[in-house]
């Protein structure tokens, strides 16, 4: 009887064990899901300094680590408190197993787990989380199998980076940047503990939704840790009372929307996968001058409307904000000699228009295109102090076979008849410089703002007040020529990309010499003036030397100011979404110039070791001419004679446009 008993038994325990074969070998390749683990990890963007701008991902926020970077403590914790002999076992507990199989008999029901590290991971990775006994089975066979392929701690390190720890954080270090602000390294040991007592159930323990009880599920640990002689009893008591400040913060922790808008537009084609990638970019944005240039825009907008307000009080339709409900405004800050933008600003409110007008938004520039113009007339041999004719003329023209007529005039409808070249540019005179570009020739002209970089010129006369579209980002490459003594650089953001595997891509400054220092300095004193007594006295910074140009459009539709310091050029718009005109009070030099001088005294502040100063060029040379001081070179020498005012005829200067 006994014999065919164990005969019995015997062919019940060939038949289990062939089963359990078969079933190993369907799914022992399954295992290779967690040997050659390659998670969704979170692109992290850094500042100049190393500072976190942001993160992004798709679907889970995961910054990976390492296991030699991960604190002893963090392990010993989690091992205590989810499984105790995890550096012992094979991936399965065999005591841990009976004595749930044991409960669960006794309840009649899967009431008690007794699952390894080893197998939470499987699961995590490979199988369901429903409660089958052949699921547990299969859990069994591939820890087992997990085990001869990989080390306790490569196992660990896959755990650690995987599991869910609440709040929208996939990884330890990930957990601990949101809930705490601090890298593994930097944290206590109650808040170590908090993190390993969280994957058992993240939604519940999570201190920012249930702090008791997180608390609560953190002194298990210690007690545990303390139970088993891993800590010792100043330790236990110390890390029992402490209560941890935690932070409720987004996930994404995102201090400059418009620029990660911007730099994700960038690389999306050359790099698919740069939200949920693991890049590392660091950008050439300083967060510092970020937050000042964003603050600054918002005071001056802030400015703006209460000036509306004025206005409408005293008119008869003080509910008419038609003028002002629209008006936004930019700022791009480079590093003059490189072409790294320290600072870009999209908007008033990203919250309210994610719309970036840095570098969406085509704007004609108005007057702040002088310089350029100026800068070609000195390049032909016209100097500071040359005289130009300020007088109103009448252009005619045709369009289709319509005769039509243009006449500009100067800002304030008058005109002085002579005004030298500096004065002109300093005062922002239209009628002086569309003289001027008529008299030096508008091909001349044309070609002039072509090695600039500007695009898509319109064939008339309206170039001279700035008639073509640009955006704010081209601008600031264009107005680099002055910043930079003449060399031009691209505005660029990113500065080094860095990928999973630690491969890094630099990039580097472009440039492009397009007139020489000594030539770009006879500007840079004008724009200096410009600032200093001109029509850009609102962006004077007391201490340091700024040049730049202010410039409103017709009607008053868009407001610029265009400025430099030695080191550092600033572009800052203003104007109405729907391209309606501003309030006319709303110029360059009244809501865009105080933009441009709260920036550099506030970072001036922060940056004594900033350049106060222009250098002037050793051929540049200075002479007295009608009692003042002028600059000259040798391609543009001082003027030897006056030249006569012309006679103002309307019907004698026809151009066809």
């Amino acid at each position: 009887m006994l014999k065919y008993i164990f005969g019995f038994f015997l062919l019940i325990g060939l038949a289990i064990a062939g089963w359990l074969y078969t079933l190993y070998d369907e799914i022992k390749d399954d295992v290779y899901k967690v040997v050659n683990y390659a998670p969704k990890q979170s692109t992290q963007f850094f500042d100049k300094n190393g500072i976190l701008i942001a993160n992004t991902f798709v679907g889970e926020n995961r910054e990976y680590v390492k296991y030699d970077d991960i604190p002893a403590k963090i392990i010993e914790g989690l091992v205590a408190i989810e499984d105790t002999q995890y550096f012992e076992h094979i991936g399965i507990n065999p005591d841990a197993i009976s004595r749930a199989i044991i409960k669960d008999i006794k309840a009649r029901a899967f009431v008690e787990g007794a699952s390894t590290l080893t197998q939470q991971l499987i699961k995590m990775l490979v199988l369901s989380r429903e409660k089958k006994l052949i699921r547990k089975v299969k859990e069994a066979l591939l820890a087992i199998r997990l085990e001869t392929i990989l080390t306790k701690e490569e196992i660990l390190e896959r755990y650690l980076n995987h599991v869910y720890f609440g709040h929208g954080y996939y990884g330890i270090r990930t957990a601990a940047r949101g809930y705490f602000n601090k890298d593994l390294y930097e944290l206590s040991l109650k808040e170590m503990a908090i993190l390993v007592g969280l994957p058992r159930a993240p939604s519940f323990y999570a201190p920012t939704k249930n702090l008791k009880i997180s608390l609560a599920r953190a002194n298990q640990v210690i007690t545990r840790l303390n139970t088993l002689g891993w800590i010792n009893k100043d330790q236990y008591e110390n890390a029992i009372k402490e209560v941890p400040k935690i932070h409720k913060q987004t996930l994404t922790k995102n201090k400059a929307p418009y620029i990660i808008d911007y730099v994700l537009k960038t690389l999306k084609d050359d790099i698919p996968d740069i939200k949920s990638g693991g890049y590392k970019i660091k950008l050439t944005i300083d967060l510092e001058a970020q937050e000042i240039a964003r603050k600054a825009l918002r005071l001056s907008h802030e400015e703006a409307v209460k000036r509306d307000l004025n206005f409408r009080n005293r008119s008869k339709n003080p509910d008419d904000d038609s003028y002002i409900k629209t008006l936004n405004g930019a700022v791009v800050s480079i590093e003059s000699s490189t072409g790294k933008i320290l600072a870009l600003v999209g908007g008033i409110d990203y919250k309210k228009s994610m719309f970036n007008r840095a570098v969406q938004s085509k704007r004609q520039p108005g007057s702040a295109i002088k310089p350029f113009l100026f800068q070609t007339a000195l390049n032909e041999g016209l100097n500071p102090a040359s005289q130009l004719v300020d007088i109103s003329r009448t252009y005619n023209y045709r369009v289709d076979g319509v005769n039509k007529k243009w006449q500009p005039k100067n800002y304030g409808g008058n005109f002085k008849g002579v005004v030298n070249l500096r004065e002109s540019l300093v005062s922002s005179r239209n009628l002086a410089t569309i003289n001027l570009v008529t008299d030096t020739g508008v091909d001349i002209m044309y070609k002039g703002l072509e090695s600039y970089g500007f695009k898509d010129l319109p064939a008339d006369l309206s170039i001279t007040l700035g008639s073509m579209s640009v955006t704010l980002l081209e601008l600031s490459e264009y107005y680099s020529v002055f910043a930079n003594n003449g060399t031009q650089v691209k505005p660029y953001i990113i500065e080094q990309i860095t990928n999973k595997a630690g491969e890094t891509i630099t990039f580097e400054p472009q440039t492009k010499e397009v007139n020489t220092p000594e030539q770009t300095y006879l500007i840079t004193s004008i724009l200096k003036d410009v600032v200093n007594r001109g029509t850009a006295r609102r962006a004077k910074v007391s201490g340091i030397e700024l040049a730049g140009k202010t410039g409103t459009t017709n009607k008053n539709v868009d407001a610029w100011f265009c400025g430099y310091s030695p080191s550092i050029q600033t572009i800052v718009w203003f104007g109405n979404d729907n391209n309606t005109p501003m309030r006319k009070t709303e110029t360059g030099g009244k809501i865009a110039a105080p933009v441009f001088s709260y920036f550099n005294k506030n970072y001036l502040e922060s940056h004594p070791e900033i350049p106060r100063t222009f250098i002037k060029p050793a051929k540049v040379y200075s002479s007295k001419i009608n009692g003042k001081v002028e600059y000259y070179t040798e391609t543009s020498p001082l003027p030897e004679i006056e030249i006569e005012i012309p006679p103002e005829n309307p019907d004698e200067e026809v151009i066809e446009f």
